[in-house]
């Protein structure tokens, strides 16, 4: 089966050929440890684990690297460290651990490797060297900086003039540059009073981290950013890979320094044969952000909905296509893997169904790979034992949870922090007082539940329950 992918550099949907088929490469950048991802974070880490069980799949679990970085030095954790007045070490370290706990609840596989910037920083400096002695850098004011002119074709992954480019890198007017959009390589270190990221006063003093820096400069330094990224995929795939991930904000400048350093330094036509990029996330058709007090936390989220509920949501969007995140889209997630589930239980499931493949292979279209579960799930209630195998062996495919309806459903209310045994059984007494035609106390009960936030459906079949938001 064919694989394509829509390429970002080239603007084109693409047949996917690895450099080389024995060692499947991807990268793709992963979170800046000083606070809980939120919930656009989750997008291109549930987007590539996609794309990683997809590689599995067809070239072996061997045969594919996934890196995914950490980026644990980086002036939002300076500012974090000193407002919080704690070791930097000490909040990357549990910001890491959060972030792991919060992924592998949305049903993601660990990848490969996982690099830390701090644990990579001579490969950084080998990097800088390189791009210096090519004269694709220079020392000024104890920076190292990237010199953008030296690049003719620098933009060509983002496509954007150079004006907009200016606008879009917010630029840095220092008085050091030669030309505005050049960017930092390396640093000096600085010392603040702690406290005072958070505007108040300090009496400790605060050092940023620091190591030698590269090229004779005498003042301890610290990387910038975008050559972080550079030398991590370096380091573990090589001077060119196969594939680059990452939302679509990083596109500029981000992704498009990274193609200047790497290429420059390695005298490489491409540094990725495939760039990808997902899409922006909303929430209830607003631009998520703190001050309009809808930003949400992986974390916040996993406290009222199960991860596979947040996974399918997210999924039921084309990765490359914008999407809205709504409670009623929470919902009906929740209401799809109700069925998924009580037609899944204890079907072991060996064979992913092709109808699910095919549009996965053609761009990761989840959407329509959904549509074709539930095409199964029609096929395997009418009795077709071979569409329900696939069925079950399709949904682990994806990243579900294989389990009986009763445990997903004693997962999904532990969730949203329901009693389901004190539910039940003020369930069954309701029912015992109805039939002794004691409506009085049946009501009580019922009022009981609706204070819990539980609402009753009564039916010739009985009475079943669900959560009301």
């Amino acid at each position: 089966m064919e694989l394509r992918l829509y390429d970002t550099l080239t603007r084109e949907k693409r047949t996917f050929h690895p450099l080389d088929p024995a060692r499947v490469r991807m990268y793709v950048c992963g979170p800046t440890v000083y606070d809980f991802a939120h919930i656009g974070n989750a997008r291109p880490v549930i987007v590539f684990d996609v794309l990683f069980r997809l590689l599995r799949h067809i070239y072996g679990a061997e045969h594919v690297t996934y890196v995914r970085n950490i980026t644990d030095v980086d002036d939002k954790i300076n500012a974090r460290a000193a407002e919080r007045d704690i070791a930097i070490r000490e909040l990357t370290e549990q910001t890491y651990q959060d972030f792991k706990q919060d992924v592998a609840a949305l049903g993601c596989l660990p990848p490969t490797v996982e690099p830390r910037a701090t644990e990579h920083i001579e490969e950084m400096k080998t990097l800088i060297e390189l791009l210096l002695a090519a004269g694709h850098a220079y020392v000024a004011d104890e920076h190292v900086l990237f010199s953008v002119p030296s690049m003719p074709d620098y933009g060509k992954l983002s496509k954007r003039s150079l004006d907009e480019m200016i606008a879009g890198a917010r630029v840095d007017v220092a008085p050091y540059k030669r030309d505005p959009m050049d960017f930092v390589l390396w640093k000096p270190s600085k010392q603040h009073e702690a406290g005072s990221a958070a505007g108040a006063t300090g009496t400790k003093k605060f050092v940023e981290p620091s190591w030698p820096s590269p090229s004779g400069i005498k003042t301890p330094g610290r990387p910038g950013w975008h050559i972080e990224c550079s030398a991590m995929s370096w380091k573990h795939l090589g001077e060119t890979f196969d594939i680059h991930g990452g939302g679509i904000d990083l596109v500029f400048p981000h992704h498009e320094n990274e193609v200047a350093q790497s290429r420059s330094a390695f005298h490489a036509p491409v540094m990725a044969n495939f760039w990808m990029h997902n899409g922006f996330l909303q929430v209830e058709g607003e631009k998520m952000a703190k001050s309009t007090g809808n930003f949400i936390t992986i974390r916040e989220l996993l406290a009222d909905w199960p991860g596979e509920v947040l996974r399918l949501n997210m999924l039921r969007t084309h990765y490359r296509q914008p999407i809205d995140w709504t409670i009623k889209g929470l919902e009906e997630s929740a209401k799809t893997l109700d069925e998924w589930y009580a037609l899944a239980a204890d079907v072991p499931g060996e064979q992913v169904a092709g109808a699910l493949l095919q549009p996965l292979c053609d761009d990761l279209n989840t959407p329509q790979g959904i549509t074709e579960l539930h095409g199964l799930r029609n096929l395997a209630q009418g009795g077709d034992r071979l569409a329900r195998d696939e069925f079950a062996a399709s949904l682990r495919f994806l990243g579900f949870v294989h389990e009986t309806a009763d445990a997903w459903n004693a997962r999904k209310h532990a969730a949203r922090n329901v009693d389901v045994s004190k539910v039940e059984a003020l369930i069954t007494a309701r029912s015992a007082a109805r039939q002794a035609k004691n409506f009085a106390e049946s009501d009580r009960i019922r009022d009981e539940l609706a204070v819990m936030g539980v609402v009753l459906k009564d039916s010739k079949d009985g009475t079943t329950w669900e959560v009301a938001r």
